[in-house]
């Protein structure tokens, strides 16, 4: 769980950051100014940790654009445009978006389709894949590829069935994954650590994380070590909504960035009050 120590103005500092794949940048910046990281899954949704099949199934959409695609999840319509942001091809995903006919499973994909300026062709009534099979069911799909968002540990063959019996052909993708119960366990492990006073700071940079450790210390037995975790340890949050979600899970944010709700602007100010 730990990260290296080296000199700087943070040096003999342990500071808990979220890990993905995006806050290595600034776990990455603590350690430069000294600080030892302790890496911590404090989001229950991860990047796959082998992208490839997600690009190359990024590629063939942006090569050639299937004529439907389902999103099944707004978490995963984020996902695919993270992947194509790293993979360099993000404007060429956007561009082919709007030439397919997108069909949603409830609000959330809308929602995120509706930030980039579109929005659905097709909208199952009911937020299930049943309802997904229900508006299809008077469409033509034959000869149709169709790409389909699906989500971890749920092969959902009952609607690549539906597809392949009207003669259309799926090409489903799945762009994230679930924390594993090891992650739990990780989340857990630092509440104590935390309760125990051997957490200098954590930083949160967004309100997924106090909801999961929320959800992590209800599941184990921990919310009276949460709270004692939370009043030991000093806090930065990256911004307003943030700060906001740490008050609600009982914290008191040290520090945060004036106007500038950025990782480097959180460092700064961390640097700034514990160095």
């Amino acid at each position: 769980m730990g990260g290296m120590e080296q000199e700087g103005p943070l040096a003999g500092r342990r500071i808990a950051v979220p890990e993905t794949r995006e806050l290595e940048v600034m776990a990455r910046m603590l350690e430069r100014q000294g600080a030892s990281v302790i890496r911590c899954p404090l989001v229950a949704i991860l990047d796959l940790e082998d992208p490839a099949p997600v690009e190359d199934w990024l590629r063939r959409f942006v090569a050639t654009p299937p004529d439907d695609l389902i999103l099944l999840t707004g978490e995963g319509l984020s996902r695919l445009l993270g992947v194509a942001r790293r993979a360099g091809i993000e404007p060429d995903f956007r561009a082919a978006l709007p030439e397919v006919r997108r069909i949603v499973r409830g609000p959330k994909p809308t929602a995120r389709l509706r930030t980039l300026g579109l929005s659905p062709d097709i909208t199952a009534e009911v937020p299930m894949t049943e309802g997904v099979i229900a508006a299809l069911q008077g469409e033509a799909l034959a000869g149709h590829r169709v790409g389909v968002q699906l989500y971890p540990d749920n092969p959902n063959d009952r609607l690549l069935d539906f597809l392949r019996s009207r003669d259309a052909e799926p090409d489903p993708v799945t762009p994230y994954r679930y924390a594993s119960r090891e992650a739990d366990g990780q989340v857990a492990a630092l509440i104590d650590a935390m309760a125990a006073g051997e957490v200098d700071l954590i930083a949160f940079t967004s309100s997924p994380q106090l909801r999961r450790l929320r959800e992590v210390a209800k599941a184990t037995g921990r919310e009276p070590t949460l709270a004692e975790a939370l009043r030991r340890t000093r806090i930065a949050a990256v911004g307003p909504v943030v700060a906001k979600a740490v008050e609600e899970a009982g914290g008191t944010v040290a520090m945060q960035p004036d106007d500038n709700f950025h990782l480097k602007p959180m460092v700064n100010e961390i640097v700034a009050a514990i160095g």
